[in-house]
């Protein structure tokens, strides 16, 4: 499922889908890189060193599986956070029943 995001400052609309991240499943850290969200880009980064070093790979694949699960909830309260609102009531209803919370 997707929901429209609206940031009313600057008019740009961006889709995000809720529930689990199947990018960040097969991808890692990569979609958050192509989102531009750098914050968690950079905490998965240093999850995936401090855990795939040592364990040769396997750690980092842990991490993966793990951030698929709450990813995209992160990015869309980090969307919502900084002034991101729902540009339609379907999106807003959706937001709100998966415990989101919006202005």
């Amino acid at each position: 499922m997707r929901v429209n995001l609206k940031n009313p400052v600057t008019n740009q609309f961006k889709q995000a889908k809720v529930g689990f991240s199947w990018t960040t499943f097969f991808f890692g850290l990569f979609p958050a890189l192509f989102r531009g969200d750098w914050k968690w880009f950079f905490v998965m980064l240093v999850v995936n060193i401090i855990l795939g070093v040592p364990t040769m790979g396997i750690g980092a694949g842990l991490v993966g599986i793990v951030f698929a699960f709450f990813y995209n909830k992160l990015y869309i309260n980090d969307l919502l956070s900084k002034g991101w609102v729902p540009s339609d009531e379907s999106s807003k209803s959706m937001l709100l029943s998966k415990g989101f919370t919006t202005r």
